[in-house]
């Protein structure tokens, strides 16, 4: 039987390190831009909406296809 000892106390630290690494980088990636860049892609996606929207088709309203 020939395995790594593992100190359980460490792992788990390890492991809470790393979670809260990742949460960290995902909130450094959300929170983390300027009030411009924000605008900006609040604007972008409200025109891509329109312009979604705008390319939609209308049903004909005789009920069929």
């Amino acid at each position: 039987m020939n395995g790594e000892v593992v100190n359980l106390r460490m792992a788990r630290k390890r492991r809470a390190r790393a979670e809260k690494n990742a949460t960290a980088e995902r909130n450094r990636f959300e929170h983390g831009r300027s009030k411009a860049e924000r605008e900006l892609a609040r604007a972008r996606n409200e025109k891509t909406t329109r312009d979604h929207d705008a390319s939609r088709r209308e049903p004909d309203g005789n009920g069929g296809s």
